[in-house]
Protein backbone atom coordinates (compact mmCIF):
# COMPACT_ATOMS: atom_id res chain seq x y z
CA UNK A 1 0.00 0.00 0.00
CA UNK A 2 1.09 3.27 -0.84
CA UNK A 3 1.32 6.34 1.96
CA UNK A 4 0.38 9.42 0.96
CA UNK A 5 3.19 12.27 1.76
CA UNK A 6 1.29 15.57 0.08
CA UNK A 7 2.77 17.71 -2.51
CA UNK A 8 6.48 17.83 -2.38
CA UNK A 9 10.05 17.14 -4.93
CA UNK A 10 10.35 14.27 -4.63
CA UNK A 11 11.22 13.12 -7.92
CA UNK A 12 13.99 10.76 -7.88
CA UNK A 13 16.61 11.27 -8.72
CA UNK A 14 17.85 14.48 -9.50
CA UNK A 15 20.51 15.54 -10.55
CA UNK A 16 24.10 16.89 -9.08
CA UNK A 17 25.05 20.01 -10.92
CA UNK A 18 27.38 23.08 -10.97
CA UNK A 19 25.87 26.24 -12.61
CA UNK A 20 28.28 28.10 -14.15
CA UNK A 21 27.42 31.70 -14.99
CA UNK A 22 29.84 34.83 -14.79
CA UNK A 23 28.64 37.72 -12.59
CA UNK A 24 28.01 41.47 -13.13
CA UNK A 25 31.86 42.03 -12.49
CA UNK A 26 33.06 39.46 -14.82
CA UNK A 27 33.64 36.82 -11.63
CA UNK A 28 33.26 33.08 -12.51
CA UNK A 29 31.08 31.47 -10.13
CA UNK A 30 29.36 28.19 -9.50
CA UNK A 31 25.86 26.84 -7.72
CA UNK A 32 25.03 23.86 -6.83
CA UNK A 33 21.56 23.17 -8.64
CA UNK A 34 18.96 19.69 -8.48
CA UNK A 35 16.19 21.19 -10.50
CA UNK A 36 16.90 20.50 -14.02
CA UNK A 37 16.92 17.98 -16.66
CA UNK A 38 16.53 17.75 -20.30
CA UNK A 39 13.19 19.01 -21.91
CA UNK A 40 13.64 18.80 -25.75
CA UNK A 41 15.78 16.48 -27.95
CA UNK A 42 15.05 18.98 -31.53
CA UNK A 43 16.90 21.25 -30.55
CA UNK A 44 18.72 19.60 -27.62
CA UNK A 45 17.49 21.99 -24.62
CA UNK A 46 18.14 21.33 -20.88
CA UNK A 47 16.77 22.97 -17.97
CA UNK A 48 17.79 24.61 -14.76
CA UNK A 49 15.60 26.46 -12.07
CA UNK A 50 16.93 28.90 -9.81
CA UNK A 51 15.27 31.15 -7.22
CA UNK A 52 15.90 34.70 -7.49
CA UNK A 53 17.63 35.31 -4.84
CA UNK A 54 20.53 33.37 -5.97
CA UNK A 55 23.50 35.03 -7.06
CA UNK A 56 23.62 33.01 -10.10
CA UNK A 57 19.90 33.96 -11.11
CA UNK A 58 21.12 37.86 -11.99
CA UNK A 59 23.99 36.35 -13.92
CA UNK A 60 22.30 34.24 -16.01
CA UNK A 61 19.52 36.72 -16.84
CA UNK A 62 22.21 38.93 -17.98
CA UNK A 63 24.47 37.23 -20.09
CA UNK A 64 21.87 34.40 -21.15
CA UNK A 65 23.93 31.88 -20.58
CA UNK A 66 25.21 29.06 -18.56
CA UNK A 67 27.07 25.60 -18.50
CA UNK A 68 26.37 22.65 -16.50
CA UNK A 69 29.52 21.01 -15.08
CA UNK A 70 28.43 17.22 -13.78
CA UNK A 71 30.68 16.61 -10.91
CA UNK A 72 32.06 13.08 -10.69
CA UNK A 73 31.48 11.30 -6.84
CA UNK A 74 35.17 11.87 -5.94
CA UNK A 75 33.87 15.59 -6.30
CA UNK A 76 30.90 15.41 -3.89
CA UNK A 77 32.35 17.75 -0.78
CA UNK A 78 33.60 19.87 -3.27
CA UNK A 79 29.88 20.10 -5.11
CA UNK A 80 28.46 20.45 -1.52
CA UNK A 81 30.70 23.41 -0.79
CA UNK A 82 29.10 25.13 -3.81
CA UNK A 83 25.60 25.18 -2.63
CA UNK A 84 26.35 26.07 0.58
CA UNK A 85 28.46 29.46 0.32
CA UNK A 86 27.10 32.10 -2.30
CA UNK A 87 29.42 33.59 -5.08
CA UNK A 88 28.34 37.02 -3.69
CA UNK A 89 31.11 36.18 -1.31
CA UNK A 90 33.34 33.76 -1.90
CA UNK A 91 35.64 33.12 -4.90
CA UNK A 92 34.27 28.88 -5.03
CA UNK A 93 36.72 28.01 -7.89
CA UNK A 94 39.82 29.81 -6.05
CA UNK A 95 38.74 28.05 -2.75
CA UNK A 96 38.50 24.59 -4.36
CA UNK A 97 41.66 25.10 -6.73
CA UNK A 98 39.49 24.28 -9.74
CA UNK A 99 40.40 25.71 -13.10
CA UNK A 100 37.56 28.14 -14.90
CA UNK A 101 37.18 27.30 -18.58
CA UNK A 102 36.20 30.23 -20.51
CA UNK A 103 33.33 28.76 -22.89
CA UNK A 104 34.23 29.56 -26.81
CA UNK A 105 29.85 29.11 -27.61
CA UNK A 106 28.57 30.82 -24.30
CA UNK A 107 29.19 33.85 -22.33
CA UNK A 108 29.93 31.33 -19.02
CA UNK A 109 32.69 29.65 -17.49
CA UNK A 110 32.66 25.89 -16.57
CA UNK A 111 34.56 23.43 -14.37
CA UNK A 112 38.20 22.29 -16.24
CA UNK A 113 38.29 19.18 -13.60
CA UNK A 114 34.37 17.68 -14.23
CA UNK A 115 34.26 15.28 -16.45
CA UNK A 116 31.46 15.98 -18.37
CA UNK A 117 29.97 19.72 -19.41
CA UNK A 118 27.19 21.34 -20.96
CA UNK A 119 27.16 24.45 -22.75
CA UNK A 120 23.70 26.14 -23.34
CA UNK A 121 22.14 29.55 -24.59
CA UNK A 122 19.41 30.63 -23.30
CA UNK A 123 16.34 30.56 -25.16
CA UNK A 124 12.85 30.72 -22.61
CA UNK A 125 12.88 32.54 -19.45
CA UNK A 126 9.37 30.98 -17.06
CA UNK A 127 8.92 32.37 -13.92
CA UNK A 128 7.33 29.50 -12.01
CA UNK A 129 6.89 30.88 -8.38
CA UNK A 130 9.77 30.44 -6.33
CA UNK A 131 11.73 29.27 -8.65
CA UNK A 132 12.41 30.54 -12.49
CA UNK A 133 12.57 27.79 -14.85
CA UNK A 134 15.65 28.26 -17.60
CA UNK A 135 15.46 26.55 -20.54
CA UNK A 136 18.74 26.14 -22.15
CA UNK A 137 19.80 25.20 -25.73
CA UNK A 138 22.69 23.07 -25.49
CA UNK A 139 25.13 24.43 -27.88
CA UNK A 140 28.42 21.57 -27.24
CA UNK A 141 28.80 18.41 -24.83
CA UNK A 142 32.45 18.06 -23.42
CA UNK A 143 33.80 15.02 -22.32
CA UNK A 144 36.48 13.81 -21.01
CA UNK A 145 38.38 11.74 -23.25
CA UNK A 146 39.16 8.97 -19.99
CA UNK A 147 35.25 9.38 -19.03
CA UNK A 148 34.38 8.07 -23.25
CA UNK A 149 33.80 4.89 -24.41
CA UNK A 150 33.09 3.68 -27.94
CA UNK A 151 32.51 7.28 -28.76
CA UNK A 152 30.29 7.97 -25.66
CA UNK A 153 30.04 9.58 -21.95
CA UNK A 154 30.16 6.29 -19.96
CA UNK A 155 27.99 6.88 -16.89
CA UNK A 156 30.71 3.98 -15.18
CA UNK A 157 33.68 6.39 -15.86
CA UNK A 158 31.76 9.84 -15.41
CA UNK A 159 30.52 8.80 -11.75
CA UNK A 160 27.72 11.58 -11.98
CA UNK A 161 26.20 12.00 -8.36
CA UNK A 162 22.10 12.21 -7.49
CA UNK A 163 20.64 14.03 -5.09
CA UNK A 164 17.66 13.10 -3.05
CA UNK A 165 15.70 15.81 -1.54
CA UNK A 166 13.79 13.79 0.67
CA UNK A 167 16.95 13.29 2.99
CA UNK A 168 18.92 15.80 1.23
CA UNK A 169 22.05 13.26 0.60
CA UNK A 170 24.17 12.74 -1.98
CA UNK A 171 23.84 9.20 -4.02
CA UNK A 172 26.38 7.15 -6.22
CA UNK A 173 25.14 5.81 -9.57
CA UNK A 174 23.87 2.21 -9.31
CA UNK A 175 24.69 -0.96 -11.36
CA UNK A 176 23.84 -1.56 -14.89
CA UNK A 177 20.05 -2.62 -15.26
CA UNK A 178 20.20 -3.60 -18.92
CA UNK A 179 19.92 -1.37 -22.50
CA UNK A 180 17.11 0.60 -23.19
CA UNK A 181 14.69 0.03 -25.86
CA UNK A 182 15.71 -3.79 -25.66
CA UNK A 183 15.09 -4.99 -22.06
CA UNK A 184 11.66 -4.56 -21.96
CA UNK A 185 11.29 -5.96 -25.66
CA UNK A 186 10.26 -9.72 -23.60
CA UNK A 187 6.61 -8.15 -22.81
CA UNK A 188 6.07 -7.36 -26.93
Amino acid sequence: MKVSIGPKTMALPTPTWLVGTYDADGKPNLMTAAWGGICCSKPPCLTVSLQKPRHSYAAIMERQAYTVSVPSESQAAQADYCGIVSGRDHDKFERLGWTPVRSELVDAPYVAECPLTIECKVVHVKDLGMHTLFVGEILDVKVDEAAMKEGNPDPTLIRPMIYSPSDRSYYGLGRLLGQGFSIGKEFK
